[in-house]
């Protein structure tokens, strides 16, 4: 009995080694001259807001718009048409005054540039490539990609004067 308990004993101690698992120490390596990378330290993000409704008006974006001058009147010729476009183009993704599978464009001057605007409408694949906040908006929205509609610098300006007049 007492060469069975010992020999149990013994098997059980074993087997918990065994099962311990092997740490593997990395050794430190001596390097005269080398010079560690350089470490990029990322300005802190707004913690709590979301991307769509986080304000910023000074980034354009990336694309083909660098400037756009916006008159003092809403023209109501444009207006129409923007609104004519985006009830054709736009609203499978967007609705004007609530999150659906897009940000509501509803106050969207207020909280980007013209220019920002444009851009994301003309130039959504190099946008949420290379632009931050386009990035965020991007995975905020579930990864659903804005797609590209082919539409006009005319156009786009159209709906950007119809987001005008959305409130």
């Amino acid at each position: 009995m007492k060469t069975t308990l010992k020999l149990m004993t013994v098997l059980f101690v074993t087997l918990l080694l065994s099962c311990g698992g092997k740490e593997e120490k990395k050794k430190e390596s001596i390097s005269y001259g080398k010079k560690e990378a350089p470490v990029k330290v990322e300005a802190p993000k707004e913690t709590g807001v979301p991307a769509s409704k986080r304000i910023d008006l000074t980034s354009k974006g990336v694309g083909p718009i660098k400037s756009v001058t916006l008159g003092a009147e809403v023209d109501q010729k444009m207006v129409a048409h923007g609104a004519d476009v985006y009830k054709k183009m736009c609203t499978a993704c967007h609705r004007a005054d609530k999150k659906f599978i897009g940000p509501a464009p509803t106050g969207i001057l207020e909280r980007r540039t013209p220019e920002w605007v444009m851009n994301m409408i003309l130039n959504p694949e190099q946008m949420v490539k290379e632009d931050p906040l386009a990035k965020e908006l991007l995975m905020e929205f579930n990864g659903s990609p804005m797609a590209n509609q082919g539409l006009t610098e005319e156009d786009a300006r159209a709906v950007l004067e119809y987001f005008r007049t959305l409130k």
